[in-house]
């Protein structure tokens, strides 16, 4: 049949509209492998979420997601890398209190802004942090050891200036009236040896990472930052339960993408993570670490957007109590 001029003009105007489209357009999400980008070495908490939850992940997606380790520069190096990638949903953020929530308090040039640049997916795990102390101790509990800090030097060692567990340990001094003395070190990791040798009174940390520890005898928490007991360590109570109203603190990591990246990709991400999150093995396998599960809304991209947002301000203040600004 002879195709009119008038549909003929409208088909080639047309045409470099239908150019422009994206790559969604054209193709059901996603056709190849997605990259997962960790912002810190290997064998860290966010590195042991990215391989543990991009497994059912991308058994729910039908393509590979390989993982991709960009360190540096407390994690702002990789979050940079994703927040200037492409908004394809190929290329993702394992997000964390670091780049996401202090580092921009700390750090004087981001190149990214960690509230405009990404578009969240959602929250992956929750990892409680800790006030842990050597056995030698004489402190049984948090409010012994808040008076003990009175009389006598108690140091505490967090993973580092402006880590997320220093930021804790800052609001613990406030809400406590504690005279705790900060000592940071270069990781939760670095501070063990001196923590089991007694050379720290004790530490901030997470529990994932004080756990392993607990059952030498060297070392015993003395209060969780968390709105419930760890089913890890039933006896150990909140440090809500000991008097220090509402204060709860956690290293979090969930996965994000670069902003503009369009809805209905994130859509899909997103069912693929709360999936993921909802079998009983990976249930298990965050358990056994220490953390707890995250709640559902907390799963999803508005509510982790959310929950990015109201960390980013309860850091804000923090900071100013541990008198830290940018450099």
């Amino acid at each position: 049949m002879p195709i009119s001029r008038r549909t003929f003009m409208t088909a080639a105007a047309a045409a470099p509209l239908v150019s422009l489209l994206p790559r969604a357009a054209f193709a059901a999400y996603p056709d190849r492998t997605i990259r997962l980008v960790v912002p810190f070495a290997a064998g860290g908490n966010a590195d042991f979420v990215a391989r543990v939850a991009s497994d059912p992940m991308q058994k729910a997606l039908g393509q590979p997601i390989v993982v991709d380790y960009r360190t540096g520069a407390g994690g702002s190096l990789g979050a940079d890398l994703v927040a200037h990638a492409a908004a394809d949903g190929y290329t993702l953020l394992t997000g964390s209190n670091g780049p996401l929530t202090v580092n921009p308090f700390v750090q004087a040039k981001l190149g990214y802004d960690p509230l405009k640049d990404f578009v969240a997916i959602g929250l992956a795990n929750l990892a409680p942090h800790c006030i842990v102390v050597n056995a030698e101790v004489p402190a049984k509990n948090l409010p012994e050891l808040v008076a003990l800090s009175k009389t006598k030097p108690v140091n505490i060692g967090t993973s580092g200036a402006g880590s997320a567990s220093h930021m804790t340990l800052a609001r613990l001094n406030a809400a406590t009236g504690a005279n705790f003395t900060h000592v940071p070190y270069r990781g939760g990791g670095a501070l063990i040896p001196d923590l089991l040798s007694g050379s720290i009174t004790g530490a901030m940390t997470e529990l994932s990472t004080a756990l392993p520890q607990v059952g030498g005898g060297k070392v015993r928490v003395l209060g969780v930052a968390w709105s419930k007991r760890s089913p890890q360590i039933p006896n150990v109570p909140t440090m809500i339960e000991q008097g220090v109203k509402d204060f709860t603190a956690a290293s979090y990591v969930g996965f994000l993408a670069p902003a503009g990246t369009p809805p209905e990709i994130v859509k899909t991400l997103e069912a693929a993570l709360i999936k993921a999150l909802n079998e009983k093995d990976l249930q298990d396998k965050m358990l056994k670490s220490g953390a707890e599960l995250v709640p559902d809304d907390l799963m999803t991209s508005q509510g982790f957007a959310d929950y990015i947002k109201k960390e980013f301000d309860l850091t804000r203040e923090a900071a100013k109590l541990a008198g830290l600004t940018p450099t």
